[in-house]
């Protein structure tokens, strides 16, 4: 059996599972300068570099963590993503989607899912451990991301740690957060 066909019902049964309980707390704390990283990622099915400490010159990003491209509850969340991409571009945020994915998985992810609205990128191990989202799944060896998203100002401080399996509330939660941020 193909390797991502033994992905799926193990993220089906822990989203499941994690959907039953409350929403669990982020791991790194509101306030907590957040960790600069420089990774590859895809925008529109292009590859480009992507360095935090660069993007943040030009307002807060949104940096929100999946498990895994192509699964459902990840597709559904950068759909909506996609959809609000015009609203944080109007209160001076841009929006970047993390996952252990290699960078192929990526750029066809990028078009076909994030719409070419926004892009995705690797979050390697050492960018999965500073930001201490790694997922793990009994059975499963792969690399694999709690869905978490941050706000991070433009001073690189963490204005918004918030994490849930369900995709449901990660756009409106970091929306309302830059648009909060960008009346002060």
């Amino acid at each position: 059996m193909h390797p991502r066909n033994l992905l799926a019902p193990a993220l089906a049964a822990f989203a499941a599972a994690a959907m039953l309980s409350a929403p669990a707390h982020a791991e790194l704390a509101v306030g907590a300068a957040a960790p600069a990283f420089v990774t590859q990622g895809a925008k529109a099915g292009k590859p480009f570099t992507f360095d935090l400490k660069k993007a943040l010159k030009n307002g807060p990003v949104v940096v929100y963590f999946y498990p895994k491209a192509f699964t459902k509850g990840c597709t559904l969340e950068a759909h909506a993503f996609a959809e609000a991409t015009e609203d944080f571009a109007k209160a001076g945020a841009m929006v970047i989607g993390m996952s252990a994915d290699d960078l192929p998985t990526l750029e066809k992810f990028s078009t076909m899912e994030c719409r070419d609205k926004f892009p995705v990128a690797i979050a390697d191990a050492g960018i999965i451990k500073n930001y201490d989202v790694a997922l793990s799944i009994p059975g499963l060896s792969a690399a694999v991301t709690k869905r978490t998203s941050y706000v991070i100002g433009k001073d690189g401080k963490i204005k918004l740690a918030f994490t849930d399996m369900d995709y449901k509330d990660h756009v409106s939660k970091t929306l309302a957060t830059v648009q909060g941020l960008a009346k002060h």
